[in-house]
């Protein structure tokens, strides 16, 4: 299953997915890992939770075929993917009598598959498929980069997008990847993510829809992987502090010493326990820096036998008017245990987490008796708001955010919101996994002497973690 036991041991300090990434990979490295995480549950901003009997997410999650690493690292720790998850092509789709727009990329070889949805989408004028048509040829041209970083909604003012089009698919398109408003979200990060739908061949644009919650689909796995592996899994368990001595790191309380340590931690909370260690000052304060955007998910209960006409289509929000959902899902199509229950996912959602639950439930209800056409989705059987405040960083244009390694021998970072292309996703936070795992199997090839050595130790800085 993994490589020879080797003489490193790794405290992974956190249990979400970025954590359980990392905790997996030393693990078939062969190091000896102990992963350490607060809560009763592992997963993080990604885990499941119980609500009126039902094991479900905190938060709902669409994937991308092009998730390499993600996918990777489900096989890795024995998940099926093709079982785990609901591949279905690039869409967006809005119900039918809701005045939206269907575009349906079919399963044609790239960039066929683009040309024809753009042909056959329903719902826009021809303007605003010549602009999509440009867009798309500028960006691929321009190898989905820029140069100068600036938000997407100048972005799209430069290449001349229709309001409609902005409104029915560039906006929500932005507000789904990056949580963040077009007004401030960084076009750099979201050419990042068209590169990898729109303009990826036909299978990396594929969208991917967990078919079980979030936390069995791959952290209950990891936790068996690591422990099978020799490793131990530690939930319930806070970490409240680092110190370091010529023998390696120190967990506190408790005491327990490791070779090296993996925070995979949000970043305040990494800040917070840094704030020992004079050296890692300056990345302190640059993780205390990021500002946050929170997500809200709805979940409301039906009977039984409601089913959608799509496993999941978009919604026009219209916060003013008092509709805040902006993707609905059958959670009934990807579980049949869950028939009967919608989820609604509320990105950027300021406006809609200041309300209360049940005024916020009964809009979102009232949105899709509207959007659907069916009066009796406007009194569900019961209803759950779950609002994460910090789901994700403010991802703003020439935002600088930090690398896995610091300025400590044996201590990386990882999680999302380090230094990638991408914005806050799962793909992020597994690729930020490896990265770090990586940096420490480099720690692992020193000899113990000079891992033990301090930086001021070495003159130019002992031995880095890269």
């Amino acid at each position: 299953m993994c490589a020879a036991r080797s003489s490193l041991s790794v405290a992974v300090v956190g249990g979400g997915w970025a954590g359980c990434a990392a905790a997996a990979e030393l693990a078939r490295a062969g190091c000896t890992v102990a992963l350490f995480e607060a809560a009763r549950a592992l997963g993080g901003r990604a885990r499941a939770v119980e609500v009126e009997g039902h094991t479900l997410d905190n938060g709902q999650h669409i994937m991308l075929g092009a998730y390499i690493e993600t996918l990777r690292m489900l096989r890795l720790v024995g998940v099926d993917p093709a079982a785990g998850l609901l591949r279905l092509p690039l869409q967006m789709r809005y119900p039918e009598a809701s005045g939206g727009m269907d575009f349906v990329a079919p399963r044609l070889p790239a960039p066929w598959h683009m040309l024809v949805a753009l042909l056959r989408a329903k719902g826009l004028e021809r303007a605003d498929k010549l602009a999509l048509a440009r867009f798309t040829t500028s960006a691929r041209w321009m190898g989905w980069q820029l140069n100068v970083d600036c938000s997407v909604a100048e972005l799209l003012e430069r290449f001349d997008q229709t309001e409609r089009l902005v409104r029915l698919m560039w906006r929500p398109l932005c507000l789904a990847a990056l949580n963040t408003p077009i007004e401030h979200a960084s076009a750099k990060v979201f050419l990042a993510v068209l590169r990898d739908s729109l303009g990826a061949r036909r299978a990396a644009s594929d969208m991917l829809l967990p078919r079980q919650n979030l936390g069995a689909l791959f952290p209950a796995a990891a936790a068996g992987y690591v422990q099978r592996s020799g490793g131990a899994v530690h939930t319930g368990e806070r970490i409240e502090g680092l110190t370091r001595d010529a023998d390696g790191w120190k967990l506190l309380p408790g005491g327990q010493r490791f070779d090296a340590v993996v925070l995979t931690t949000p970043p305040y909370q990494a800040a917070r326990l840094l704030a020992g260690l004079p050296e890692a000052q300056p990345l302190a304060e640059q993780l205390n820096g990021f500002s946050y955007e929170p997500i809200t998910t709805c979940y409301l209960q039906y009977a039984p036998g409601l089913r959608l006409p799509l496993p999941f289509c978009a919604l026009q929000d219209d916060p003013v008017a008092g509709h805040y959902g902006q993707f609905v899902f059958d959670r009934g199509q990807l579980d049949a245990g869950h028939a009967g229950l919608l989820s609604v996912v509320v990105s950027a959602a300021r406006d809609a987490s200041g309300l209360d639950q049940q005024a916020l439930a009964t809009a979102v209800a009232a949105q899709l008796a509207a959007a659907l056409g069916d009066p009796s989705l406007a009194t569900p059987v019961w209803s759950r708001v779950i609002t994460e405040k910090r789901a994700t960083f403010a991802c703003t244009p020439g935002l600088v955010r930090p690398a896995n390694e610091t300025p400590l021998p044996g201590l990386v970072v990882a999680g999302d919101y380090t230094a990638s292309d991408y914005p806050a996703t799962l793909e992020s936070a597994v690729r930020s996994a490896r990265a770090a795992a990586t940096a420490i199997l480099s720690y692992r090839a020193l000899p113990r002497k000079k891992r033990s050595l301090s930086q001021t130790d070495g003159g130019a800085g002992g031995p880095s973690v890269q």
